[in-house]
């Protein structure tokens, strides 16, 4: 196979071919290499753009300022500092941290938090060097020249590789820019491993076949959909007939350590990858760390914290923040309020009782969005069109019982404004798994209680994520992976996501 060989989605499958000799090499297809260097290349070109025009535009300003003599920046051959060479300088020094540190990397491409971590990360090492620097050598830079320099540096770098992000997403969910994966493992580990691949097609894996012990071969065609395309034994040879780039290794009896172990030796030969994807899903990459012993990659999982100091500032985030929207947003709930109160008979406010944390029960405050009485009425109510077909939650998309003005404060969520009452009071967090009724909980599993271990919240993960569009089972996936993996981070990405769903009002009933 030719180093330029491109990518096609119609190869079919061979199964039990012979492969080539163990020995004799070949070059893997270059398809994910090219668009990985031409991607990084890109990046390279807007991160130098960004901070081309970041530097100069703080420098033009500062040099604009006639008001404080004593914090203009010199022109050149005004002093003993030409800010245009310092400028420059800067430039380049941050622009050799963001290649050494990795920012272009295939590990961090498209990855998010990581890449986005690695930016700020730099960016702060960065300003406390150059500040550093110009301290011991007694420089006289302009404080406010810095201070704007490298904050407003990360937050346009970090606009930057969001919006490149953005757009390979969108190609990846086309199968575009995508690794072609061969899996290899027991049937069950692989149709585990694809499904959760599934859920994410922006994160780039398109699987293209199955490796199987020999045992199975015979007796799969497919696993999960996937065409089965050789065993264990002749997996590189698999490779190259559906021509994958990456081998992704999920669990088997019959896949040895040393088997693994010769399968990477094979792979050196070419430009392939090999992944060992872990059986412990829903666990976030800052739980996770690894430290080898002995040869072996550990991974060490650390257990989620729900108390001290994380807990303690989630809380003053969430009585500060919580403040400051009723603050803004008083006029508007005022006009609510009246609109719900002379629009239709009964109460502005709606009480009703849900579980909140350690399964203690609070009183939850919400606009009234129904009618008067609206409980009463449940049971007369047509089931057949509850949107959860397990049964646990009531949800319709047209319910009988929603008032006009309700239905548009259920749409975009304006319903849920009186909660910030219950965040400043503490039955209730900003961000949190969804609150629930007792009725809910007492068909839930066993599993499912570890999301009474957080504060419920006004908006979570599921919120975001498709609200009442998403099945039963999904929305209490992204509930316990909240749980398991919370952090004030993850808090502040759920809040930037909650205006967006807000406004698009989809999956709101």
């Amino acid at each position: 196979m030719s180093a330029d060989v491109e990518f096609r989605n119609d190869v079919k499958p061979v199964v039990g071919q012979e492969p080539a000799l163990r020995d004799s090499g070949f070059s893997a297809p270059s398809q994910w290499e090219k668009w990985r260097k031409s991607y990084a290349r890109w990046l390279a070109v807007t991160d130098l753009a960004v901070l081309v025009a970041v530097v100069l535009g703080v420098q033009l300003i500062w040099l604009s300022l006639d008001s404080n003599a004593e914090y203009r920046l010199p022109a050149a051959g005004e002093g003993n500092l030409d800010y245009g060479l310092v400028s420059v300088a800067i430039v380049a020094l941050w622009m050799t941290a963001l290649w050494l540190s990795g920012s272009r990397n295939p590990r961090v491409l498209g990855s998010g938090w990581l890449e986005y971590r690695v930016i700020a990360d730099w960016g702060i090492r960065l300003f406390a060097g150059v500040a550093t620097l110009a301290f011991l050598l007694k420089l006289d830079l302009a404080r406010g020249y810095l201070l704007l320099i490298f904050p407003v540096g990360v937050l346009a770098l970090l606009g930057g590789r969001w919006a490149w992000r953005r757009w390979l997403h969108r190609q990846r969910r086309s199968g575009l820019y995508c690794r072609r994966v061969l899996l290899m493992g027991s049937p069950a580990s692989v149709e585990h491993i694809a499904g959760e691949l599934a859920r994410q097609p922006w994160a780039g894996y398109q699987i293209v076949g199955v490796c199987l012990s020999r045992g199975l071969v015979g007796l799969n065609s497919t696993v999960a959909g996937i065409p089965v395309v050789g065993d264990f034994e002749f997996a590189r040879s698999a490779m190259q007939k559906v021509s994958a780039d990456s081998v992704i290794v999920t669990s088997s009896d019959d896949l040895d350590p040393k088997r693994v172990k010769e399968l990477s030796w094979e792979l050196e030969q070419g430009k392939y990858s090999l992944i060992v994807a872990p059986s412990l899903t829903d666990v976030s990459g800052p739980r996770i760390h690894s430290r080898p012993v002995s040869g072996l990659p550990l991974l060490h999982v650390e257990t989620p914290q729900y108390s001290g100091l994380r807990m303690v500032m989630k809380r003053g985030f969430d009585i500060l923040a919580s403040l400051g929207i009723i603050a803004v947003l008083a006029p508007f709930m005022i006009v609510i309020a009246l609109l719900v109160k002379f629009t239709s008979p009964g109460p502005v406010f709606f009480k009703q009782e849900r579980i909140g944390l350690k399964g203690e029960p609070f009183r939850m405050l919400k606009f009234r969005s129904m009618h008067d009485g609206a409980d009463k009425i449940l049971t007369q109510l047509d089931h057949s069109e509850k949107i959860d077909e397990t049964g646990i939650l009531f949800k319709m998309k047209d319910d009988p019982r929603m008032t006009r003005v309700g239905k548009i404060l259920r749409r975009y969520s304006f319903d849920e404004l009186p909660q910030l009452f219950n965040v400043l009071g503490g039955s209730m967090s900003l961000v949190g798994p969804r609150p629930s009724l007792e009725r809910e909980v007492r068909q839930y599993e066993s599993h499912v209680h570890r999301r009474f271990l957080v504060k419920p919240g006004i908006t979570g993960l599921w919120q975001v994520s498709g609200r009442s569009d998403l099945p039963w089972e999904e929305a209490v996936r992204l509930d316990l992976y909240y749980v398991e993996n919370w952090s004030l981070t993850a808090d502040l990405a759920i809040l930037w996501r909650t205006a967006k769903a807000v406004v698009q009002g989809s999956g709101a009933y």
